[in-house]
């Protein structure tokens, strides 16, 4: 007889380090990701009487709230600038990154027979989600463009650097969105949360008041809130609202972002084992 050969050996070993992520396959599935966005902003907008205006209405009537109740009876000072341009340019950000972080929280749960039933990288749920709420972001920013003529607000080379904190915006709300669109699929109640955190979060950001009222010593705390440094950013790009960005406060606000980001990229692809059989 002779002697068989012996078999080979393979160890299968979980990947390490960011190669754990699977964020390649987020390019492998692109044309998923390209339909559930299309797909959520028909969903926006199907059977509503006033479709797209939504995008526009909303903020504008905030805008008019905040203007009659802060800017005119409160006196809130506006950093020199009229302040319904003033709040409505940092509403711009905000209602994105809100709307963002609520649908991402719910992502994973509206979609639960997606996720029971077929294989794909559950990161495109939440991804999808917050990318087609440029559609709306877009469409309010012609309002902006109109009240920016109307007051007679001079273009400056510091627009150019908008989309530099639009993707920090969705930095944010994706990192924040993929703790609790993780969260939410062992907790429901966290989707009762979700619309509290928003309106806290919005009064400890400077939108209805400028961040040179916060003083001067808790700044480096404030700072810690990336959606801080995110609307600070959009009026300065916009309005000029201060001489010189604060760079040490900026890069502040972007590492907290960066961080959010990857500990939650880390914290959903630790739970996604769990999705179908919790979801």
């Amino acid at each position: 007889m002779t002697e068989s050969t012996p078999l080979p050996v393979i160890m299968l070993k979980p990947p390490k380090g960011f190669s754990a992520l699977n964020l390649r396959d987020l390019w492998i599935y692109r044309e998923l990701v390209f339909f559930m966005i299309w797909r959520d902003i028909k969903v926006r907008y199907k059977q509503t009487l006033l479709g797209a205006a939504w995008a526009i209405l909303q903020p504008v009537m905030t805008m008019i709230v905040f203007t009659i109740f802060f800017g005119n009876l409160a006196a809130v000072p506006s950093d020199g600038v009229p302040y319904p341009i003033f709040t409505y340019t940092a509403l711009l950000p905000w209602q994105l990154f809100s709307k963002a972080l609520q649908d991402a929280a719910r992502s994973l749960v509206a979609n639960r027979h997606m996720i029971t039933k077929v294989y794909f990288p559950r990161l495109v749920l939440p991804l999808s989600s917050i990318m087609a709420g440029l559609v709306d972001f877009a469409i309010a920013l012609v309002v902006l463009v109109g009240l920016m003529i109307y007051y007679q607000t001079p273009l400056r080379w510091s627009m150019l650097s908008l989309p530099l904190f639009l993707l920090m915006t969705l930095i944010t709300a994706l990192g924040v969105g993929l703790w609790f669109a993780a969260l939410n699929v062992l907790y429901r109640d966290i989707a009762y949360v979700m619309p509290f955190l928003a309106q806290f979060w919005m009064f400890i950001t400077p939108i209805v008041y400028p961040a040179s009222m916060v003083p001067e010593r808790w700044r480096m705390l404030y700072y810690l809130n990336p959606m801080t440094g995110v609307v600070e950013g959009f009026r300065w790009a916009m309005l000029g609202t201060v001489p010189t960005l604060p760079i040490n406060m900026i890069l502040l606000s972007v590492g907290v972002s960066l961080v959010v980001l990857v500990s939650g990229l880390f914290y959903f692809r630790f739970m996604e084992r769990l999705f179908a059989d919790m979801v």
